[in-house]
């Protein structure tokens, strides 16, 4: 099976949404760009998010659940319609599991250890977390082993500013928490948000 990566690397982690606002904030975030969106599931109403966003059927978009860490948490969404996994962990069970449903795995690393074995059982991309903590440094190692053109995503604390200095140290993306997202943010900072990081990502790639 091929899946394509999303066409605009950017994962909005979408921690707290409300089901009832889950349409409202998924356009705006469609209309700025944004092709990837992550419902984490630690909060109450994630798989509810997640069905109404899946049922609007954005063209060219990923959808799917954010903190899944087991096998249970990949059949909960994808019978919710996600087809996205991203964790903060390394579980080969649930990684393989997702792959085997013709998810797009993108599990949580910070070693080469958990990178290797995230890759083995079917990873398409790997999440860079906590990103602080691995650094510019350990990025640029990781790219140094693992096969070339694995994409690389940082997560935490990303902002606008600090994506050039990841970009150069080789990430192909970013997953955006908390300077993107925040429950009760109005629709309109929430739009200027992610524009900002769309923008910000179109420049360093062009």
């Amino acid at each position: 099976m091929t899946i394509s990566h999303p066409t605009t690397p950017l994962v909005a982690i979408l921690r707290g949404l409300q089901p009832a606002e889950a349409v409202d904030v998924a356009k705006v975030l469609y209309n700025a760009g944004f092709r990837a969106l992550e419902v984490p599931l630690n909060r109450p109403g994630a798989l509810e998010c997640i069905a109404a966003i899946v049922k609007l059927n954005l063209p060219d978009t990923l959808v799917g659940g954010g903190t899944m860490l087991s096998v249970a948490h990949v059949e909960a969404v994808y019978e919710a319609g996600g087809r996205l996994l991203v964790s903060p962990n390394c579980n080969p069970a649930a990684i393989r599991r997702a792959a085997e449903l013709g998810m797009y795995c993108a599990p949580g690393v910070a070693t080469p250890t958990e990178a290797f074995a995230a890759l083995d059982a079917g990873a398409h991309a790997l999440k860079l977390f906590p990103a602080e903590m691995v650094g510019h440094g350990g990025l640029k190692a990781m790219l140094s082993v693992v096969p070339a053109g694995t994409p690389m995503w940082p997560v935490g604390g990303v902002t606008p500013e600090t994506m050039a200095g990841w970009k150069k140290a080789g990430a192909t993306g970013f997953g955006i928490g908390g300077a993107l997202f925040t429950p009760g943010v109005s629709l309109e900072e929430l739009g200027e948000r992610a524009a900002a990081f769309v923008n910000a990502w179109r420049a360093l790639a062009a």
